[in-house]
């Protein structure tokens, strides 16, 4: 039998122990090529293997130079490898279990407004423990995760600086530290924290900002990247901008107290902006070679760390794009070119010794919205491209307001065995999510499985020896709703929780894309049908056919809302703005709700904008009528008196029961003590009002409680969704009440009844808490069905949680 040794193009071995242990089969043969001395042999791999992890077979071709006719080890000059095609593991999936906001490091219950952030997180080396960079408040936090399901705070360290990267080497976290007075003073040190006391046991110079941090799989290295970042606000931001960039190898022989460095130079490699280079991320393979990006310089370079030589470098190269949205103009196009994009990556991790992947992030004009396999050569043996994009589009997470800059903005990249399978993980900073792949052939990846991140997710971190898989989502504003998290999935038997919508293709093979869903409607005929439609966020509005028959749910089918007859083109000045109808007779009014009426047709409630009183009025609340394929057939408004109290926060939602529309103010109007439930009778043309007590706000956090949705429910009895504006910790209302208007008479104040209170329902999903839920649907067999609002995913994590609770009525 005869076993090659793998020469790589950088001189790196990889024994002929490997192929024997993972699946060199007796097999093997050599066959003369031509009768010239050149021979070809061939050898089965079995399931395990490195290049082919579920098998395949490899190719060796060389020259006889013996005259045996037989390929000797020493003969190949080349190999080739044709894997078995990849086929997913559908048993097994990857499920988020929970999501732990760091706030909850400052207070038990996350009552604080303090900017608190994980960025990047590190496993103690039992998997037990998570340790965590909290940059803005310069400390490191620890999280227990004995019960990974219900992680608990242990408690932060505070640092002399800001941390930016952390990995783990035996008893202690080393954490890379900035410690820099401006951009061109740089200081910076690696902080050695015991884990178990987490206490400082020495603090290690390193010259400069530090930026990544990583150990060597044996545990002998440490590498620090040293980015000495450019300031951004000085000219355009462009470098160069010194001092220079370079990496800190750590020798790891020994306790922490003998520990040694060795800097190494990178100025000169670039094509780019060579004279300052800026390393960005680095990761180290088995072989104790690191790959570091140079995200602003477009570079990667491959450093042996046993003797700080450069044994590579190259450029990240370019990307020509076709099938992308390239114009930030309020909606979803994928139908742009961009050429010669720069990939500039930011996170790399190794899948072996022979290959790693850089998550294309992007910076000054680059960012190719993908991730990219790269040889150790220097050569891209797989390009993403458009595909992450538009991933996002069809599970609701593209970021249209980013479509000028990258996209969908991958970050961070991470590498692990699981069980009988090879994964890769792909965070995307600006879609707040995590794309999963199965890598069984590593020139190959086959996208798996898209997991709902809390928003930023910049650090990713597998544990294998646990199944579980843990990302550090870093945006935090609690103004805005967001709180940083650690995010926390699981590999198991369980089916896959998330997504619960996904498009289907348009006839060009571009997916659907969709976002910010504000109301739900059944279909009154088809138990399997519903309907949706998204708000401002977007222009061209449209009504989207949703199959519920399938999980997750599918929407088949978009409709354009158009003014083809004229008849929002005819309303008064200032009832919609001057921009409401394009010239296609597309419209951008603001579709709050939705109700599909047997005949086809739909209602479709738009929520007006401004303040009567305190100005400027943008545009009234108006009632729409479609036909079936979305032409507008009739507008209604308001009365003129209550047109004269408007406030923001009208129109929230719409049903129609016996002839009559039935229309959910969102708060209470101008003077008013309650919120209106607006009732227009189609046939005599007029308007009555109801009146709706909401519950007084409960969250630690104050905010406003309002209505969302109006849903009947048969007998004259109607559902609505009465919520908080928080989420996360501080959400406190998200219930659904009923009440009954059979015997009320115009003017009258409902009486609610508690039906659900859906925060626990909400809390069920693992994630924190999103703040608007907006739509319901009941559907003939009795169900209920719950829609959230993802704000169009700015601001927002972006996840849209469609949660069928069951015959509660």
């Amino acid at each position: 039998m005869h076993f090659k040794k793998t020469a790589l193009a950088l001189g790196i071995i990889v024994g002929t122990s490997f192929l024997v242990a993972c699946g060199g089969d007796s097999n093997s043969k050599s066959n003369n090529d031509n009768g010239g001395g050149n021979l070809t042999r061939e050898i089965n791999l079995l399931a395990g293997n490195e290049h082919c992890f579920s098998g395949g077979v490899q190719t060796d071709s060389g020259t006889d130079s013996n005259a045996n006719n037989v390929l000797d080890d020493s003969e190949v000059l080349s190999s080739t490898f044709a894997c078995a095609p990849t086929v997913l593991n559908e048993a097994k999936n990857f499920n988020r279990i929970a999501a732990l906001p760091v706030c909850l490091q400052d207070d038990a219950s996350c009552d604080s407004d303090e900017t608190t952030a994980a960025e990047i997180v590190a496993a103690s080396s039992d998997g037990m423990t998570l340790i965590y960079t909290d940059s803005p408040a310069e400390r490191v936090g620890f999280v227990d995760i004995t019960d990974p399901s219900k992680p608990s705070v242990l408690g932060v360290l505070g640092l002399v600086g800001e941390p930016t990267s952390v990995a783990v080497k035996g008893d202690y976290a080393l954490v890379g530290v900035n410690t820099a007075a401006d951009y061109i003073n740089v200081s910076g040190a690696l902080d050695v924290i015991n884990i178990a006391s987490r206490s400082n046991v020495r603090s290690i110079d390193v010259g400069g900002q530090p930026d990544s941090v990583a150990v060597s799989p044996d545990g002998n290295y440490a590498v620090v990247v040293i980015e000495n970042e450019r300031d951004e606000d000085l000219g355009d931001g462009a470098p160069p901008q010194l001092p220079a960039g370079k990496v800190v190898i750590v020798n790891l022989t020994g306790e922490p107290a003998a520990w040694t460095t060795q800097t190494i130079e990178l100025t000169g490699l670039a094509e780019l902006y060579g004279n300052d280079p800026e390393p960005e991320f680095v990761d180290i393979n088995a072989n104790n070679v690191a790959v570091i990006s140079l995200q602003e310089n477009n570079h990667i370079i491959l450093l042996n760390l046993a003797d700080g030589s450069i044994v590579n470098h190259f450029s990240a190269g370019t990307v020509d794009l076709t099938g992308v949205d390239a114009t930030e103009d309020d909606l979803i196009s994928q139908t742009e070119s961009l050429d010669d994009v720069l990939r500039e990556p930011d996170g790399v991790s190794w899948l072996s010794t022979e290959y790693f992947v850089t998550a294309n992030e992007g910076d000054l004009d680059g960012g190719s919205r993908s991730f990219s396999v790269f040889s150790t050569a220097g050569d891209v043996v797989y390009e993403a491209g458009n595909s992450l994009d538009h991933i996002t589009a069809r599970y609701g997470h593209y970021p249209e307001s980013r479509s000028e800059n990258k996209g969908n903005e991958p970050e961070n990249a991470e590498f692990a065995v699981f069980g009988s399978e090879r994964y890769l993980f792909v965070n995307s900073e600006r879609s707040s999510v995590v794309f999963v792949y199965d890598v069984a052939d590593l020139t190959k990846p086959v996208f798996k499985q898209l997991l709902p991140a809390a928003v930023g997710p910049e650090g990713a971190l597998a544990i294998p020896s646990r199944n579980l898989l843990v990302v550090a989502s870093e945006e935090d504003s609690r103004d805005d709703v967001m709180r940083s998290a650690l995010n926390i999935y699981q590999y198991g038997s369980a089916p896959q929780a998330y997504p619960t919508i996904v498009s289907n293709d348009r006839a060009d093979g571009s997916p659907i894309s969709w976002s910010a869903l504000s109301g739900l409607s059944a279909d009154p005929s088809n138990s399997d049908l519903i309907y949706a439609v998204d708000d401002s966020y977007y222009k061209q509005n449209r009504i989207f056919t949703i199959d519920v028959s399938e999980q997750p749910a599918v929407i088949t089918k978009e409709t354009r809302i158009t003014d083809g007859n004229g008849v929002l083109a005819a309303l008064p000045a200032g009832v919609l703005p001057a921009s409401a109808i394009n010239a296609d007779k597309t419209v951008n009014i603001d579709p709050e709700g939705v109700a599909k009426l047997a005949d086809g047709s739909f209602w479709i409630a738009s929520e007006g904008s401004g303040n009567a009183i305190d100005g400027p009025v943008a545009s009234m609340n108006v009632l729409v009528k479609t036909d079936a394929n979305g032409l507008v057939t009739q507008a209604v408004t308001l009365p003129d008196a209550v047109n004269a109290i408007q406030r923001n926060n009208g129109f929230e939602g719409v049903a129609e029961y016996q002839g009559k529309l039935y229309v959910a103010f969102q708060r209470a109007w101008q003077g008013e003590a309650n919120v209106r439930v607006g009732i227009y009778d189609i046939a005599n043309a007029t308007w009555s009002f109801l009146f709706y007590p909401l519950d007084a706000p409960e969250s630690q956090n104050g905010g406003w409680v309002g209505l969302s949705e109006i849903t009947s429910i048969g007998n004259g009895e109607f559902l609505v969704i009465e919520r908080d504006n928080q989420g996360g910790p501080d959400a406190a209302i998200k219930r659904l009440y009923k009440f009954d208007t059979s015997v009320l008479a115009d003017g009258a104040i409902v009486t609610k009844t508690l039906v659900r209170d859906v925060l626990l329902d909400m809390k069920a999903t693992g994630g924190l808490v999103t703040e608007k839920i907006e739509g319901t649907a009941l559907l003939s067999n009795g169900d209920l069905l719950m829609v959230n609002d993802n704000d169009g995913v700015e601001d927002s994590n972006g996840e849209t949680q469609l949660i069928n609770l069951g015959n509660i009525l």
